[in-house]
């Protein structure tokens, strides 16, 4: 052993230097302790730390600590054109990419005023393409959270059907989970030859499994016993806390940005918008958010039947069709500040942006991130709860903590 080695002398004090707790020993009653769920635990969805004050079995409160996958998309967003700002947007919420491409750049033509010029033909390829990662988005929520329940067969079953429409993607764009496929103006490329066909052929695959899922899992005897009546959100904390998507439905208020802003060509498509209603508990229990998400996949099929019966129709492939003729050669809004929001599958994603009429490159791209309220809830509905619950309660929010940390 080397002779020069130099002895690390420890203090407690360097443990609060990188990232500190909220709690120490000082705030703690006699029979409460700290405990720290992450940043590396399988039921964390990510990176996220949780600092855990428990009594006992019971939840005093829930610190949650980010900041673990910071992927500094609006540091990017200032020194990049517009254009080559979406490969950056895909790495939020890298679950369901193809939605925050959609959300951001339709932000951008409408500060350039063209999203009046977009062919019929390129928004309803948008929607397709969208309303296919949101099922493979809702699946893999599905399918982790029923594997953090203590179910491994629906996660198996939902990976299987998930592959299929990623290789789908995958033969669309080229890439598994990253696309860079709706650009400002248009889109990459138009469907491959036999695209819409092979889509008619998975809705048919998938509606039976779809009727499984429900039966293996949302009926489930074990399942119920562990969501029903477990992280209760009031409609009214949910809204305080800025919480949209299947959280915010969850809790019984039926608000959908696809119906409410009516953007892209969704005014145009019939579907529901299924909220929770407390059918084996509470109102806004972990069993309502997940059951918002798994009818969410049936109303996601009808839409892309929709759209693959326009394509097929009214707005089909023709030899002169140029998915690009519209695309701007240099991307320069005027000078404004503007705002823009879509529906992911996890809630509202929005775009704020500031120009300066002069460049090509956003003087501010700011990104409101759906999963960073959704998961600033956690504390309220997690005091009182089990420790054994508080799993079930974060997978029913759905995070993915690339967004959360942007």
């Amino acid at each position: 052993m080397p002779t020069n080695t130099i002895q690390y002398n420890y203090k407690a004090e360097h443990l609060n230097v990188s990232e500190p707790s909220k709690y120490t020993a000082e705030n703690l009653k006699s029979e409460e302790m700290v405990l720290n769920m992450g940043p590396q635990h399988p039921s964390t969805h990510g990176v996220l730390r949780l600092e855990v004050v428990s009594d006992g079995e019971i939840i005093v409160d829930v610190v949650p600590h980010i900041g673990y996958l910071h992927r500094c998309f609006e540091k990017h967003a200032e020194a990049l054109p517009f254009n080559q700002i979406i490969p950056y947007v895909d790495r939020m919420d890298y679950v369901a990419a193809m939605n925050s491409e959609h959300a951001y750049v339709m932000g951008v033509e409408r500060m350039l005023g063209i999203e009046k010029d977009i062919p019929k033909r390129v928004e309803y390829i948008r929607v397709l393409v969208a309303e296919l990662n949101r099922l493979a988005s809702h699946f893999v929520a599905i399918g982790t959270y029923a594997m953090d329940i203590g179910a491994y067969t629906p996660f198996l079953w939902m990976m299987r059907d998930r592959e299929h429409i990623l290789r789908m993607l995958e033969w669309l764009s080229g890439a598994r989970m990253l696309y860079n496929y709706i650009w400002v103006g248009g889109l990459f490329y138009d469907l491959p030859v036999g695209f819409e066909e092979r889509c008619q052929e998975y809705i048919k695959y998938l509606k039976p499994k779809l009727q499984e899922l429900q039966q293996l899992v949302i009926e489930n005897k074990i399942f119920v016993q562990r969501t029903a009546n477990v992280g209760v959100l009031p409609l009214a904390v949910a809204i305080n806390y800025g919480c949209s998507g299947p959280v915010l439905r969850g809790s019984g208020l039926r608000w959908d940005l696809r119906k409410v802003d009516g953007y892209s060509v969704y005014p145009e498509l019939d579907f529901e918008v299924p909220m929770g209603e407390g059918l084996v508990g509470t109102v806004g229990d972990c069993w309502d958010r997940n059951y918002v998400r798994v009818q969410e996949c049936w109303e996601s099929t009808k839409i892309i039947e929709q759209c693959i019966e326009k394509l097929l129709g009214e707005y089909r492939r023709t030899p002169d069709f140029d998915p690009q003729a519209f695309v701007p050669k240099k991307i320069r809004p005027q000078a404004m500040d503007y705002y823009v929001r879509a529906e992911n599958p996890k809630g509202e994603l929005g775009f704020f942006f500031r120009t300066d009429g002069k460049s090509d490159i956003p003087v501010r791209c700011k990104a409101r991130a759906c999963s960073f309220n959704n998961l600033s809830v956690i504390a309220e509905i997690s005091r009182g709860a089990m420790l054994a619950d508080l799993v079930a309660i974060i997978g029913s929010i759905d995070v993915v903590m690339g967004e959360v940390d942007r």
